[in-house]
């Protein structure tokens, strides 16, 4: 017992250290990203322009010298981006990149949710514009392939669904691993109990990633750790509850209550430990 007591002091000492790492960089930080396809060195300079006038701390000049707010770009580039009038009434919010070195920009703070794609050839005083578009995403990603430019530019959406879903499987088979491992230290043997944890934990895990992948894909990471925290207090009342229900019919040699709860809870302390370690060690895996 004491041994048992041990091992979720551990995890518990375990949670506790990385809990504070997972929360010190977590703020409403939507963001949005465009990459720039078949685009050559040609000097250019890119912005996303407004449907209001302001977003966060990024806002339109307000003809007041002395509220010029250049901090990438040079006060020509600048000045060409205030004096460029769109059609649609979209405003230039004093924020800009030089992207024909990088072929992608991304405005990582309150971008603006309905925007355009501007972009400035300074060399021959071109501008060229995409439509209208809208944040589909808490990070959304974007791709303009240049060659498919006519009078405006084509975005479309380019969101990495391949790596979500590798992401999303690998962490529902840590977490059983994990869970797996504190049965056995918890003495938990016997082939059918072990299919039975296992069993429980592919429902309520994937259940679990499935929803924390959908907050996190339209929330972003405040309420991803919010609902992660009441979540996994779900599943452990849940998962205590099948444990208790069907545990006792399947093992070997009798199974006290106490023992199976101090189990789920354990098991549930660190897979959660876990989840925040790879929240910090490896952000873009949820």
């Amino acid at each position: 017992m004491k041994h048992r007591i041990l091992v979720f002091l551990l995890c518990l000492a375990l949670l506790c250290g990385l809990a504070p790492a997972a929360y010190a960089d977590i703020g409403p930080k939507p963001s949005v990203h465009i990459t720039f396809e078949n685009m050559d060195d040609t000097l250019c300079y890119a912005t996303l322009l407004s449907k209001t006038k302001s977003t966060g701390p990024s806002s339109a000049w307000d003809g007041d010298e002395n509220h010029i707010y250049n901090y990438n770009l040079d006060l020509e580039i600048w000045r060409a981006f205030v004096e460029y009038e769109d059609p649609d009434g979209y405003y230039f919010l004093q924020e800009g990149w030089q992207v024909n070195e990088t072929k992608s920009f991304a405005w990582t703070y309150y971008p603006p949710s309905s925007f355009k794609v501007l972009l400035y050839y300074p060399e021959t005083g071109e501008f060229v514009s995409s439509g209208i578009h809208e944040r589909y995403a808490f990070d959304s990603y974007f791709t303009i392939d240049l060659d498919a430019a006519g009078s405006t530019l084509p975005l479309r959406k380019s969101y990495d669904y391949t790596w979500e879903t590798i992401s999303l499987l690998a962490r529902i088979l840590l977490t059983i691993l994990l869970e797996l491992g504190v049965a056995l230290l918890f003495g938990f043997r016997g082939k059918q109990v072990l299919l039975t944890i296992t069993g429980i934990n592919v429902v309520t895990q994937v259940a679990l990633n499935l929803a924390l992948n959908i907050i996190n894909y339209s929330q972003g990471s405040m309420a991803f750790v919010f609902f992660y925290l009441l979540l996994e207090l779900v599943v452990f009342g849940l998962e205590a509850a099948l444990y208790l229900r069907l545990l006792g019919r399947v093992s070997p040699t009798p199974l006290k209550k106490g023992r199976i709860i101090l189990y789920a809870l354990a098991a549930n302390v660190l897979s959660f430990a876990g989840g925040l370690w790879l929240a910090v060690q490896i952000p873009g895996i949820f």
